[in-house]
C-alpha cells in the first residue's frame, strides 16, 4: 500500500501545473490566438480524428459535462463546423462530423499548435528534448489509468553516455539488492571497456532497452573464440521489469549468434540470480559447472551455462 502525499510533493505538483499550463497559454479565453477555448479545441481534435462520434462518445472520452458539451456542440451547429446525423439505433444520439469549414478550423488550429511546440523545442538542445519527451512521457505512463499497459521498450545500439549508465546501474543495482561491493562495479567497468577499445562489428553487438527515453536494459554479445560467443551483463532495471525485457534481450543475443555463425554460446552468472537463471534455463541454456568462491564482498557459487546453436 503507498503511503499518502506529503505536503510538499502536493505542492510541486501544483507549480509544475501553474507553470505549464501557462507556458502552453492555455489560461486565455482563446487558444493559440484561435477563437476556441482548450475545451472547444479538445472537441473539434476528437470530432477531427475519430470516425463520427456521438456527443456521448466525446463527452465520455473528455469527461466533459453533458450540458457543456452540449452547449458547445450547438454553438459548433450554429457556426456551420459539424453537421449532425440521427442514429438508426437510437435517435436520441447522434452522429458528428466536420464540415468543410470545419476541417479547415481544425487544419488551422492543428498547425499553429505544432508550430507553437516547434518554437519551444528548437530553444532546447537535442540531449534536452530528448529528456523532456522521456519526462513527458513518464509522467503520462505513471498517471494513465490502471489497467492500461505500459509503452514496451525499445531496443537500439548503445549511444555515447551508455556504458557509463550501463556500468553505474549494476554497481548501484547489484550492491542495494545483493550487496556486491565495489570490486563489482569495477569488473563491469573493464567489460564496458574492453567492448569499447576493440569492438568487432562483424561479431559483436550490445544492446540499450529504452523506455520513456531512460535506460532500462542492456546486455553483451561478445566473441569468445571463433565458434564461442559470450553473453554478458544482462541487467533489467526495476523500471523495466515485468514485461519480458530480460527474456527478450537474450534472445537478441542468440539470434545474432546465430545469424554471425556462432557455435555455442556460454556465460558466467552467480546462483543467487534467481530471474536471470529462470531466463537463461527458458532460452535453452545448460549448467555446465558451478563452483563456490569469495568475490565482490560475498559468498557465491558461480556457474557456467551454455547453449548449443
Amino acid at each position: 500500500m503507498s503511503q499518502p502525499a506529503d505536503d510538499d510533493q502536493i505542492s510541486a505538483v501544483r507549480a509544475f501545473n501553474r507553470f505549464y499550463t501557462s507556458k502552453l497559454g492555455v489560461l486565455g479565453q482563446q487558444l493559440l490566438k484561435s477563437p476556441f477555448s482548450l475545451s472547444e479545441a479538445r472537441v473539434l481534435y476528437e470530432l477531427a480524428t475519430c470516425e463520427n462520434p456521438s456527443a456521448k462518445d466525446i463527452g465520455i472520452e473528455l469527461g466533459l459535462d453533458p450540458g457543456y458539451l452540449s452547449r458547445i456542440v450547438q454553438k459548433f451547429d450554429e457556426d456551420g463546423l459539424i453537421t449532425r446525423k440521427p442514429y438508426p439505433a437510437d435517435r436520441r444520439q447522434y452522429q458528428l462530423s466536420l464540415t468543410a469549414k470545419g476541417r479547415q478550423a481544425f487544419a488551422k488550429l492543428d498547425r499553429s499548435s505544432h508550430d507553437e511546440v516547434a518554437d519551444m523545442l528548437a530553444a532546447l538542445s537535442d540531449g534536452d528534448r530528448k529528456r523532456l519527451i522521456g519526462a513527458m512521457a513518464a509522467i503520462e505512463r505513471l498517471l494513465a489509468p490502471s489497467g492500461v499497459a505500459p509503452a514496451s521498450a525499445t531496443l537500439r545500439g548503445p549511444r555515447p553516455g551508455d556504458m557509463g549508465w550501463v556500468v553505474q546501474s549494476h554497481g548501484a543495482l547489484y550492491a542495494s539488492e545483493y550487496g556486491f561491493d565495489s570490486s563489482f562495479e569495477a569488473l563491469v567497468a573493464e567489460i564496458a571497456a574492453k567492448f569499447l577499445n576493440s569492438f568487432d562489428a562483424s561479431r559483436e553487438r550490445c544492446w540499450i532497452a529504452e523506455r520513456d527515453g531512460a535506460q532500462v536494459g542492456s546486455v553483451f554479445l561478445v566473441r569468445h573464440s571463433d565458434d564461442v560467443a559470450k553473453l554478458r551483463l544482462l541487467l533489467v532495471d526495476p523500471a523495466g521489469r515485468g514485461q519480458g525485457l530480460g527474456r527478450r534481450l537474450v534472445a537478441e543475443c542468440i539470434a545474432f549468434a546465430r545469424a554471425r555463425g556462432y557455435r555455442k554460446i556460454t556465460l558466467w552468472t552467480q546462483s543467487i540470480l534467481v530471474a536471470a537463471r529462470k531466463i537463461y534455463q527458458d532460452a535453452g541454456f545448460v549448467l555446465v559447472a558451478s563452483e563456490p568462491h569469495r568475490s565482490f564482498g560475498q559468498s557465491l557459487i558461480g556457474e557456467t551455462w551454455e547453449m548449443e546453436l
